[in-house]
């Protein structure tokens, strides 16, 4: 098949954990891309297998995708060091902040998507919004919407002289102007900003984009980072942010659970086993005793 010159450039993190997760992002990227051009996964991940990384190979079509890997601990720059949060979040939340620095200057442009969502449109209209000067398209997070929300909002935005009413972005899919990027030294002044603010951040990711980048970022379709627990006509991604599909006690939407196990059917994974409770539970505390072993 022709290619066009320019490939779509995408990230996302993973651990072993998620692997089947990503097979179902990656199976559903593939299915929906219509046009010409060549898509480049990069695959920040931390410790995934390597029966599972070549389930991930068997399951797509690679005159379709590239699959390029980055251990974790290669992804962060030299001189920068990851923040101390108090959250119960994996060290992976903050590799999407040095997606700059991981590709050649020349690049400009790349999609953050996260491990758990899944793509029902063409990816390259997308990658073809217009970032103009703005660092960032996002779509705004349904459940918090602005920085005054009471329980996921932005608690000190006052500190900042920020609006109230300012708008809160979702962090599961980013469309990124890498220029601007490295321009303003965007990934130290988040690392900062965490840093100052580790007390209150409670989503830290979110927390410093949504701080550093307020106002200055261009809101997208919100079909393009629909929540599981919606139920929106035709979303063009679905972002599993609660109960993820792989498990037994999954309560979201029906019929984005129906889609999932549609797209797994047709990777690797298609016999996998629904996991219960207590693997859910272990990988949480997992996340932070891994977390401190790795500032280490």
């Amino acid at each position: 098949m022709e290619q066009s010159k320019e490939p779509i450039i995408i990230f996302t993190v993973s651990d072993d954990h998620y692997a089947v997760m990503l097979g179902v992002l990656l199976k559903s990227v593939e299915i929906n891309h219509r046009s010409l051009e060549k898509i480049i996964f990069y695959i920040i991940e931390d410790q995934i297998s390597s029966s599972n990384k070549q389930n991930l190979y068997e399951s797509i079509s690679d005159e379709k995708i590239e699959i390029v890997w980055i251990k974790m601990k290669h992804a962060i720059p030299e001189g920068l060091k990851l923040p101390s949060d108090n959250s119960s979040y994996p060290t992976s939340i903050y590799m999407r902040f040095f997606i700059p620095s991981l590709l050649p200057l020349h690049i400009e442009k790349a999609i953050y998507l996260d491990a758990d969502t899944m793509v029902l449109d063409d990816i390259s209209s997308l990658w073809n919004t217009d970032l103009k000067d703005y660092p960032l398209a996002a779509v705004v997070d349904e459940r918090v919407k602005s920085f005054d929300n009471e329980w996921g909002g932005i608690k000190n935005y006052k500190d900042f002289d920020f609006l109230p009413h300012t708008k809160y972005f979702n962090t599961g899919l980013l469309l990124l102007n890498l220029k601007v990027w490295r321009d303003q030294n965007i990934s130290s002044q988040l690392i900062e900003v965490i840093e100052k603010n580790k007390k209150i951040a409670q989503y830290p990711d979110q927390y410093a984009l949504n701080v550093v980048l307020a106002n200055r970022w261009i809101e997208l379709d919100p079909r393009w980072n629909c929540f599981s627990t919606n139920t929106m006509k035709d979303p063009l991604m679905v972002h599993f942010v609660s109960r993820k599909p792989i498990y037994k006690t999954y309560d979201s939407n029906p019929d984005y659970y129906t889609y999932f196990h549609n797209y797994l059917n047709q990777t690797r994974w298609q016999n996998f086993q629904l996991i219960g409770e207590f693997p859910r539970y272990f990988k949480k505390i997992q996340n932070i005793l891994l977390k401190k072993i790795f500032r280490r």
